[in-house]
């Protein structure tokens, strides 16, 4: 199992248009709300849960990729600081 890391709205976000996308699926293929209603409601249901799939994939990839930062930061090891040497500080001389 892949790990993600989302922010709260990120994730209401998805959960949001993902439902509004079942919904609008549910509705075209329904028999008891009236077809014109039904068709209209829908197909504005779907249309807005597809046309947030893409901003939605961005929001996972981005959690995908703050997770593997935040494994790299919690390593221990910036690549910035290897070789560097550490100057004595202030009471090191009592040791």
């Amino acid at each position: 199992m892949k790990s993600v890391v989302l922010t709260i709205p990120s994730f209401a976000f998805i959960v949001a248009t993902r439902a509004a996308l079942g919904v609008g699926v549910g509705l075209l293929a329904s028999t008891r709300v009236p077809e014109n209603r039904r068709r209209r409601i829908g197909a504005a249901l779907l249309a807005l849960g597809a046309a947030t799939t893409v901003p939605s994939i961005m929001a996972v990839l981005r959690g995908r990729k703050r997770l593997a930062q935040g494994r790299r930061a919690a390593s221990g090891r910036d690549t910035a600081l290897v070789g560097a040497t550490r100057f004595a500080r202030k009471g090191d001389d009592a040791f």
